[in-house]
Order: structure tokens, then C-alpha cells, then sequence
């Protein structure tokens, strides 16, 4: 069973949302939260396996939130909710650490389908979806750290050549059987590989792969789409 918390300050939503989401019989929700600083309350008194996130909030926002609850409780992931597509705030959330993010307007089945994603340790932001919001938010990225004698950030120096490949054809939007067909090598192989990156990098998921990628300066707007 996968348990769920919902952080909504209105109360119409986390209605609907509980509506949704427990007529699914693999999913249950434990608890709800107006804002930020009860989410984390609800977060620590009940370790829920998703937090599925409002991110404009008064008082403690969804950023904020989501900073704390991946920092304190890492064994809960985060799905944030945004109004629009592209918006600084739901980005700005997904550098926090959240897993990945949702519209309010998808359809149900995208709702609970993306909670269980999520808990099982996937982000929900389609990659070629991620690259069209980094392209737009790099230019507010934090620039790269000095760089090694070798050229790469310092986060990158642990990966070997072929893993900063695969994190490069990652931040492109590439899915492992791209990667695997690009590189000649069988799905396995990647699917090795993209766990070596994130362990060596520290990231939960794709879209922090891609992030620590486009920070350090290995991917950005003048990187060839796919």
C-alpha cells in the first residue's frame, strides 16, 4: 500500500484529490495539510511514501516544504503541483528535490499513475518536458564551480567516460533504450550505468541527474536536441 499526503490550502482540492486517489486500491491517503509547516508536522508524525504538493501557499510555500521534507525525510518523495506547464516556481521545487511535477488540470488516472511513479522511485517529468523548462530557467542556474584540471566540475570527476556520456544523452531527453542504441550497448547496461550516476552524483532521480548536469555545465542550450 502505498500511503499518500496531501498539502493543499484549499480545501475543495484535497477533497477531490482524496476522492481520487482513494478509489485506488493500492493507494491511501494518511493525512492532509493546509501549508508548509504542518506538512512537515504531518510528514514526521506519518511518513508517507508521497507528498503530493501545492506549491503556492501562505506561509511556509511548496518549495520551501519540500526543501525540508527531502533534507529530513528522504524516505518520502515529493510531487508538486503547479497551475502552469512551465512555471519558475515548480522548477524552483524540483531543484529542492521534489521527484517531479504535475498540473492540477491532468486528467485522474494521470494523477495516481504519477503517485505511483513517484513512490516507485521514478520522476514523473517526461525528460524531453524537463529540457524545455531547463532551457529556459539556465540562465538563472548557479554558475559551475572552478573547475578540475581536467576540465569537469568537481561532481563530475568520480564518472567515468562513458557514465558522463550517458548523464550528457540523460540531459538531452534521452530514455535508456536511446541511450542504449546511441552508445551500442543493451538496455542492462544503461539502466547499470544510470545507477552508478545517480549513487556518484546523489541523485534521487532523473530530473536531479539532469539538474546537477546543467549546474555543472555539462548540458545547456547550445546541447543538440534529440
Amino acid at each position: 500500500m502505498t500511503t499518500v499526503l496531501l498539502v493543499d490550502d484549499q480545501t475543495l482540492m484535497r477533497v477531490g484529490f482524496r476522492l481520487v486517489i482513494e478509489s485506488e486500491p493500492d493507494l491511501e491517503v494518511v493525512g492532509e495539510a493546509a501549508d508548509g509547516r504542518v506538512a512537515l508536522d504531518q510528514v514526521a508524525a506519518l511518513r508517507p511514501d508521497v507528498v503530493v504538493m501545492d506549491i503556492r501557499m501562505p506561509g511556509m510555500d511548496g518549495i520551501e516544504a519540500t526543501r525540508r521534507i527531502v533534507a529530513d525525510h528522504p524516505g518520502s518523495r515529493v510531487l508538486v503541483l503547479t497551475t502552469f506547464d512551465v512555471d519558475d516556481l515548480a522548477f524552483a521545487a524540483l531543484r529542492a528535490g521534489a521527484s517531479g511535477f504535475l498540473l492540477k488540470s491532468s486528467r485522474p488516472d494521470e494523477l495516481v499513475d504519477a503517485i505511483r511513479t513517484v513512490a516507485a522511485g521514478t520522476a514523473v517529468v517526461a525528460p524531453r518536458v524537463l529540457r524545455r523548462m531547463l532551457d529556459l530557467f539556465a540562465p538563472h542556474l548557479p554558475a559551475a564551480r572552478h573547475a578540475s584540471p581536467d576540465g569537469l566540475d568537481p561532481r563530475l570527476s568520480t564518472l567515468t567516460p562513458r557514465e558522463l556520456d550517458v548523464l550528457r544523452l540523460i540531459a538531452e531527453g534521452a530514455s535508456n533504450s536511446e541511450i542504449a542504441a546511441e552508445l551500442v550497448v543493451s538496455e542492462t547496461t544503461v539502466k547499470t550505468h544510470v545507477g552508478n550516476v545517480f549513487l556518484k552524483l546523489g541523485a534521487r532521480d532523473r530530473v536531479q541527474a539532469v539538474i546537477i548536469a546543467y549546474e555543472c555545465g555539462l548540458a545547456g542550450s547550445s546541447t543538440p536536441r534529440r
